[in-house]
């Protein structure tokens, strides 16, 4: 063996060497990506339910929505109808009760003039 031969296979030794250095840091990179993918799969087996959960209570919600909005609608019906009601009995009733009302309140208050008064003194007919 001459020295251009031992050199050559010292060469290949080192770069051997090199290789199988190199190779432990590839293997868990590659066990680390592995790793990750797993991960992601299991987030997005989870993921996938929850979404429709989400998209299902999210279509239920706008359901009862549209039903709160529904019976707003009627409620501001019902309130604009009692008010009208309520205006119209006040310009048909309203007049002729508070004429009524001061009809009865002058003629108690002429016939309280004429009799006397419960409280005070008592004129003696004679």
């Amino acid at each position: 063996m001459s020295a251009g031969d031992i050199a050559g296979l010292i060469a290949a030794v080192a770069f051997v060497a090199l290789v199988a250095f190199l190779a432990v840091p590839i293997l868990k990179l590659g066990k680390l990506i592995d790793d990750t993918r797993g991960t992601v799969q299991g987030v997005t087996q989870e993921t996938i339910p929850l979404l429709h959960e989400v998209t299902t209570t999210v279509t239920t919600t706008n359901g009862e929505l549209e039903r709160v909005s529904a019976i707003t609608t009627n409620v501001q019906q019902v309130t604009t109808n009692v008010s009208a009601l309520t205006a119209l009995f006040a310009a048909t009733l309203g007049s002729p009760v508070i004429k009524v009302a001061a009809f009865t309140y002058g003629v108690r208050q002429a016939l309280s003039g004429r009799q006397p008064s419960s409280g005070g003194r008592r004129r003696r007919r004679s």
